[in-house]
């Protein structure tokens, strides 16, 4: 039987008013939007329109950047999807969670309440959490070491996994006739010890419908391949040019062959942000009218708060200094910092000229042109092997993404690169990857009854 063609996976990352740090200036836009439920359950709507494989938001436990620059106040992630979910049908909710500042036990929850309400579309996207204001905001000093992060993080996910596995599927006969709810012998304690954890278990939720929450992952540094490759089932990340993202595409699909999973359990997104006109004149005018409304005093503030640096020492007309921070003295973003460095290098930027660029994506390839323009350059990268999908950011919401998915998503469907209705009803089908088996599956059990009081 023929393999049939490979399709695009396509996400929509849904920020405020839109990626591009000046969105909200602009006339059309509501400065409000973040805090609107309306606002994001008719971009919902609107990426399900599309059929998306599904929409992203994106989260961190600390007030980001300087609240004058554009909307910083953000409502939790997973409420978030929450509300969502009532409101659509199929697209896939992803929200982002730090492993660094919560507990397995109350995240898997989260997620696994999540996967329930949407019927089976929920799907987390593991981040560590870089910088010291948000251990401040926990009670510590400063970050824990980038690798101490991951090793965390990889402890993180194990335990939850085990937590989503600690009910069998038909642990719940619900026998109304022999008065017997639930099978106490498919439902067991998970007894984790490691170095970061002490779980009993079992989790007070139900298996969800997909088993295990999609998993997501973000980081580019080697430590987040390593556990992207081990854990992840979609990868959100950010590349320049297409050799970029030719090389880590092959490298961590090898990885993740590697690790011993097949290649095709994990699915590579590439960010972009499509700036769409009716021609390319227009889409470069938009760009600029964007660029034009960044205010340069924030952006450098933020812009050197990366590079470890004072604004001072960025003057606006003048390219980076020589004398950066190495790589191997980051301990948050390694993999934006290199990527912001390596840019600014290459295209020899000025200041001013990199915050331009830094304004619409955070590092994240900007691209402007027309919808068919649009749709060659994520072929041209699907086709070439530096991508399974994109990781799509409208510079402008609401109307970005509703350009997008009108003028673009049509031409992808008729080159059959993108699919023109569902197929499945939930994440994992949309990403055609399979249920997890659990794990625990036909293993004695023991006997619960002394598991928690009742009270």
């Amino acid at each position: 039987m023929p393999t049939p063609p490979r399709q695009l996976h396509l996400n929509a990352f849904l920020m405020s008013t839109g990626h591009h740090e000046a969105s909200w200036r602009l006339p059309e836009s509501d400065p409000l939007a973040s805090t609107r439920i309306e606002h994001y359950q008719n971009l919902a709507r609107t990426a399900e329109r599309g059929k998306l494989d599904s929409i992203f938001f994106a989260d961190s436990p600390v007030l980001f950047g300087e609240v004058g620059r554009r909307p910083a106040g953000k409502l939790e992630p997973t409420v978030l999807l929450t509300a969502i979910a009532g409101a659509t049908q199929k697209i896939g909710l992803i929200a982002t969670a730090s492993t660094t500042y919560n507990e397995p036990f109350n995240l898997a929850r989260r997620f696994a309440s999540v996967d329930w309400v949407s019927g089976g579309r929920a799907g987390w996207n593991v981040v560590t959490t870089a910088g010291p204001d948000a251990a401040r905001n926990f009670g510590v000093d400063d970050q824990p070491a980038h690798a101490v992060r991951y090793e965390r993080a990889a402890e993180f996910i194990d335990v939850a996994q085990k937590l989503w596995d600690s009910w069998e599927d038909d642990a719940v006969p619900a026998d109304k006739a022999a008065g017997v709810w639930g099978d106490s012998t498919r439902i067991r304690a998970i007894e984790h010890e490691g170095k970061h954890f002490r779980v009993r278990g079992p989790l007070n939720v139900p298996r969800s419908p997909q088993g295990h929450p999609l998993i997501v992952q973000a980081g580019s540094s080697d430590n987040g391949k390593k556990l992207a490759a081990h854990y992840a089932e979609a990868v959100f990340t950010a590349h320049q040019t297409l050799a970029d993202g030719q090389a880590f595409y092959a490298d961590l699909k090898a990885r993740t062959v590697a690790a011993g999973r097949d290649r095709d359990s994990i699915k590579i997104l590439p960010g972009i942000v499509p700036v769409i006109g009716s021609t390319e004149a227009e889409a470069l005018r938009l760009e600029r009218e964007l660029d034009e409304l960044i205010k340069p005093e924030y952006a450098r503030e933020q812009l050197a708060k990366t590079l470890r640096l004072a604004p001072e020492d960025l003057p606006l007309d003048r390219q980076l200094p020589a004398d950066l921070p190495s790589e191997d003295d980051i301990e948050g973003a390694k993999s934006r910092y290199t990527l912001i460095v390596e840019l600014a290098r290459r295209e020899h930027l000025t200041v001013r000229q990199l915050i331009g660029r830094l304004g619409g994506g955070r590092g994240h390839r900007t691209f402007s042109g027309t919808p068919e323009q649009v749709a060659d350059a994520i072929q041209d990268w699907f086709d070439a092997g530096a991508a399974d999908g994109f990781n799509i950011m409208p510079p402008v919401l609401p109307s970005g993404l509703e350009v997008f998915v009108d003028q673009v998503v049509p031409i992808l469907q008729r080159r059959g690169l993108f699919r023109t209705e569902y197929t499945a009803s939930t994440l994992r089908g949309h990403y055609g990857l399979e249920r997890p088996v659990n794990r625990f599956a036909g293993a004695p059990a023991r006997e619960l009854t002394s598991i928690g009081s009742g009270f």
